[in-house]
Order: C-alpha cells, then sequence, then structure tokens
C-alpha cells in the first residue's frame, strides 16, 4: 500500500506542470496571461471563419483602371531598437516570418524591429534578394494568378489611400514581391499576404528612408539568432575604457608667429659693425 501512495503526488506533479512547460510563452494583460499558442489558435479559427464567409459573397467587380486616391504626407515613426547575440550585415534586411518581424540591422549588434504580416499557408517563400527600387505611392497590378483567385480584380490601382500597397514599396529583385505599407492596420501581424511583406504605413516610410536600393535581404522561415529588447550586460561594463580612447585628442596650442622688421638705420649700424676689424685681445 505503501508504493502507491508515494507515487500520487509524484504523478500529480507531473500533470500540474506539463501545462506550464507547453504554454510557457505568455503575454501577460489587464486580463491575464494570453499564451502564444492559445493566440495563434484563435488566430487561425478567425480566418478561416473570414474566409468561409468570402466564399458567400457575390464576387466584387472593380472598375478595370483603379484610381487609388488621396495621397497624404506620412510621417515617419521609428519602431523598437532591439539586440541581437551575433553579428549580422549592417544596413542589411532580415525577415523572420515565424515570429513575423522585419530587422534592419544597425551598427552594434542593434536592429530597428518593425511588425509586419507575412504570406499565408502556401504562401510563404524563404531566400535572398536585393532591394531592386523604392517607390512611394507604388501602383499595384496583381498578377494573373491572383486574377485566377479572386475574380472582379482591377487590372492596375494607382497609388493612393485605396490602393492595398500603401505609402511605400521596396521591390525584391526580379520577384513579384515587395516589401510595403498598408492602409488598414488590422492586417499587420497576421499571416495573410500572397508573398509580400506589410508593414504599418508609418513604418514602411521609416524604412525606405534609410534603406539603400541594393541593400541584402534575407527572408528566413525562422531567424536562428538570440533576440532580446534590452541591452546585454557585456555592454554596462566598459568602465569608460572605451570613452577615453575614443575621446578626440586635444590640439596643442600654436607658437606666435614673432616677426622682425629692420629699419634702415639699424641695417646700417648692423652692416657697420660686421665690416669694423676685430680687435685681439691678449691674453
Amino acid at each position: 500500500m505503501r508504493g502507491p501512495v508515494v507515487m500520487l503526488p509524484v504523478l500529480f506533479a507531473g500533470f500540474a506542470f506539463a501545462p506550464l512547460s507547453a504554454h510557457a510563452q505568455a503575454t501577460w494583460t489587464d486580463r491575464g496571461a494570453v499564451y502564444e499558442s492559445d493566440a495563434r489558435q484563435k488566430e487561425g479559427q478567425e480566418e478561416a471563419e473570414r474566409a468561409a464567409r468570402r466564399k458567400t459573397y457575390a464576387p466584387v467587380v472593380y472598375p478595370k483602371f483603379m484610381d487609388g486616391g488621396e495621397r497624404p504626407d506620412i510621417k515617419p515613426a521609428e519602431p523598437p531598437i532591439v539586440y541581437f547575440d551575433q553579428a549580422e550585415d549592417v544596413g542589411s534586411i532580415i525577415v523572420d516570418t515565424a515570429n513575423r518581424k522585419l530587422y534592419y540591422v544597425l551598427p552594434d549588434k542593434k536592429a530597428y524591429a518593425y511588425p509586419i504580416s507575412v504570406g499565408r499557408d502556401g504562401f510563404t517563400w524563404s531566400g535572398t534578394e536585393r532591394i531592386s527600387r523604392i517607390t512611394a505611392w507604388p501602383s499595384w497590378t496583381p498578377p494573373p494568378e491572383m486574377h485566377k483567385r479572386i475574380p472582379g480584380l482591377p487590372i492596375t490601382v494607382t497609388g493612393g489611400l485605396k490602393n492595398p500597397q500603401g505609402a511605400r514599396a521596396l521591390y525584391l529583385g526580379n520577384t513579384i514581391y515587395r516589401i510595403h505599407g498598408t492602409n488598414n492596420d488590422r492586417t499587420v501581424g497576421r499571416a495573410n499576404s500572397s508573398g509580400c511583406f506589410r508593414l504599418m504605413n508609418e513604418h514602411v516610410v521609416h524604412l525606405a528612408g534609410i534603406a539603400k536600393v541594393g541593400s541584402k535581404v534575407k527572408v528566413l522561415q525562422a531567424y536562428n539568432g538570440g533576440v532580446s529588447e534590452s541591452a546585454p550586460l557585456s555592454s554596462l561594463f566598459n568602465w569608460g575604457s572605451t570613452e577615453a580612447s575614443a575621446a578626440p585628442a586635444k590640439p596643442r596650442p600654436k607658437k606666435p608667429l614673432v616677426t622682425k622688421t629692420t629699419t634702415a638705420a639699424q641695417g646700417a649700424t648692423t652692416a657697420k659693425a660686421a665690416s669694423a676689424p676685430v680687435e685681439k685681445k691678449a691674453e
């Protein structure tokens, strides 16, 4: 009888801690903990419900050549800065599809972290491209594959608030994919695009202002390095040595220039003294 009694607390402890390890990653809100797995599951259910509702709608037919509407002046917004645990190419862009983040790499293992939307199931991809063009208020020409999936789309839409490409677009090589803005912020942070990466307009304006044509863009299924929102402890213990070595040396004061002016009288006296015989004194 003693054996089962001893094992019960062990079994109970296993059941008690198993859910905690399965839902270790959680975000605390004023309503309690929100686990990442639950949030993803809820998001998938909502997307499935929206897709089912879309099938019941009659197809919307847009004008063949559609005006994108107004083009307001959108001010850039700087995203949070994060810290890498490994060096990356400064000025490059890393897309972390799994975590739905786009990183613009800064010096000293820092990066801007932009929340993005990524491709839905069947539309994700990975690879390395270069930024081939950066455009303000880009036009949008849906590819033939999209016309087959969604009948009634326009042939082209000029840039503006009615255009799903948003305020800026960074073209990726010769592909059909872009890093672009969106006029619907609710789409950011989701997996609902056809392979492009959407940012809020304020963020894509900021990114377009610092990225360069030719910059490398790595699209990854998941970034394999460590990312932290706080600075590493090593940066707190420099003991001022870096600042001392980086301080510019103080310039030495220059000696004032002394200019000698010789008058005519002084010149005659000097010449007379030079021509006079030198008397030798007896030793």
